[in-house]
């Protein structure tokens, strides 16, 4: 069992193994259907739109009439996927053998089974998962249950902004595979101490001294002060950091969800596990101010994004090496990182 001390003077990271060793790996991925993730955006929903998410598990949206369900992918015939592309079908058909669902899961019809006795029961429509909603933003599970404390970091900060309203661009989506494991991924992601040396046009439009981190239950909170004259949240009187210059809130909820928050909309960050060794990246961006494009701290995410996979790719040489086992916390700078492998751990 592996301990990381909760006194971050302390403590020592993890150890390589859980980069590198596949059945550590697995151990914890098989634990994510207990989290919740990002399914869509209300406004970017089809009919019928596969998951695609770190929920090793097919699932679809569907919507019928504005009411949407989160239901299983896989026919209750012989489990092929029953849908392997968004569609704007008025009915699921199973491309195999051509059983019939309706957009809510339920069993409609299927060819030649007429002299099946006892058929069709409650197991032949498609099975139902938790879903829930903030602001536009649909999350799903598998057993999950307590949404508003996962959600509650999120929406005390920027609870303000109208994300209901943010316009999907798909121009913004992007995918990436990298060479590296994914807890490797998301340690980049949670400390600013990178920043001037990895990301040097970043690092200028945010002050590296008043950078800050919050922990919360599941999740951590980074946000970036702007430097004088870059672009910052017009912020409501009454909110805990009105006065002051935010360029960015950057929130990491458990196991791989990032949420960036910027002047100009919404980033998402899925981080994907497929092997020990290789994690896939998903971006979505939604827009609430077009204006604000190309600015400040979210001006340019293709540039940081290659930095982050340059550096992270880089670590996973490295923690593969006989030479490295475990390291140090730095205090000051990466108390995100230490608490997300005390979540890891526990």
């Amino acid at each position: 069992m592996t301990i990381i001390d909760p006194d971050i003077r302390k403590a020592e990271t993890l150890p390589s193994r859980f980069y590198t060793d596949l059945e550590t790996f697995n151990s914890i991925i098989s634990s994510f259907g207990e989290n919740w993730h990002f399914a869509s955006h209300r406004n970017q929903l089809s009919a019928a739109q596969p998951i695609d998410n770190s929920l090793r598990e097919p699932m679809l949206l569907t919507q019928v009439d504005g009411e949407i369900h989160c239901i299983s992918n896989v026919c209750t015939h012989r489990g092929m996927l029953v849908c392997t592309e968004e569609s704007d079908a008025k009915r699921l058909q199973c491309p195999y053998h051509g059983r019939i669902f309706s957009l809510d899961g339920q069993f409609r019809s299927m060819p030649e089974f007429d002299q099946v006795e006892n058929f069709p029961t409650p197991d032949d429509d498609l099975r139902n998962f938790p879903l829930s909603e903030w602001k536009g933003l649909l999350f799903n599970t598998i057993s999950a249950t307590d949404f508003e404390s996962f959600i509650s970091a999120v929406e005390e900060r920027v609870g303000w902004l109208p994300v209901a309203d943010f316009t999907p661009d798909l121009s913004r989506h992007r995918e990436y595979t990298i060479d590296s494991n994914w807890a490797l991924y998301v340690d980049n992601y949670l400390e600013g101490f990178h920043i001037p040396f990895v990301h040097g046009d970043l690092h200028d439009v945010l002050d590296y001294d008043a950078y800050s981190t919050e922990l919360f239950d599941g999740g951590v909170l980074q946000i970036g002060i702007a430097n004088e004259g870059e672009p910052s949240f017009d912020l409501p009187e009454g909110h805990p950091d009105y006065g002051q210059n935010i360029a960015a809130y950057y929130f990491w909820l458990y196991p791989g969800l990032m949420l960036n928050f910027y002047p100009w909309g919404l980033s998402i960050n899925l981080v994907i596990p497929e092997t020990a060794d290789k994690t896939r990246i998903v971006y979505h961006g939604f827009v609430g101010d077009a204006s604000m494009l190309g600015q400040g701290a979210g001006g340019d995410l293709d540039k940081v994004e290659a930095e982050d996979q340059f550096i992270v790719e880089g670590c996973q040489k490295g923690v593969s090496s006989v030479a490295y086992e475990r390291g140090r916390y730095s205090p000051t700078k990466e108390a995100g990182v230490h608490h997300f492998h005390r979540i890891l751990t526990q």
